[in-house]
């Protein structure tokens, strides 16, 4: 046989055997159509070039790939690890579930307002719920920590609640300490 002559390949024969004759997965069709198309130029090409490439040149095909699309959960998984906001992430989901936290009754009456550096700063209705709050820290503190990790909340800063400013007018005095008749 010289190098110039094409190899004659058999075809398979395309009818399917009985007991393989119809199949309600459609497999009996895919089955039909490779056979039929295993001996044409076009096939023998693409085996050609597969054997050439081996499986470095393989496409993605049914195994996962980086360069498949990505889930978004997992991308934002990534940059959220990347960044180091997983902390500020967590404190902040707290702020969300504050009440379900600490309990309905305190937090209608506080507010957690930021955390910077482990100090969680909690704003109140009234004075007497800051007291109340600053004998429930160690208490906060302790549940906060079960579900952010341990040594994340290190101290609560209870601030007292906005009090009216009594520099405005046009009567203030500059450096006046306000009316002394209510607030003592």
């Amino acid at each position: 046989m010289s190098p110039e002559e094409p190899t004659q390949h058999p075809t398979p024969d395309p009818t399917p055997t009985p007991e393989e004759s119809h199949r309600d997965d459609g497999l009996d069709l895919a089955r039909a159509l490779t056979r039929a198309t295993a001996g044409t130029p076009k096939a023998r090409r693409k085996q050609r070039s597969r054997d050439r490439l081996g499986t470095r040149g393989r496409a993605t095909g049914a195994h996962p790939d980086d360069r498949d699309p990505q889930l978004l959960e997992s991308t934002l998984d990534r940059i959220v690890q990347e960044r180091g906001w997983s902390t500020e992430l967590r404190v902040h989901g707290v702020f969300g579930r504050w009440a379900e936290l600490v309990g309905a009754e305190v937090a209608d009456h506080t507010t957690p307002e930021s955390f910077t550096d482990g100090t969680l700063v909690v704003r109140t209705a009234s004075t007497a719920w800051a007291t109340q709050l600053r004998l429930l820290a160690p208490t906060v503190v302790r549940r906060l920590n079960e579900e952010l990790g341990h040594g994340t909340v290190t101290l609560i800063e209870v601030v007292g609640p906005h009090l009216p400013s009594w520099k405005k007018g046009p009567r203030s005095a500059r450096d006046g300490r306000g009316p002394r008749d209510t607030y003592g």
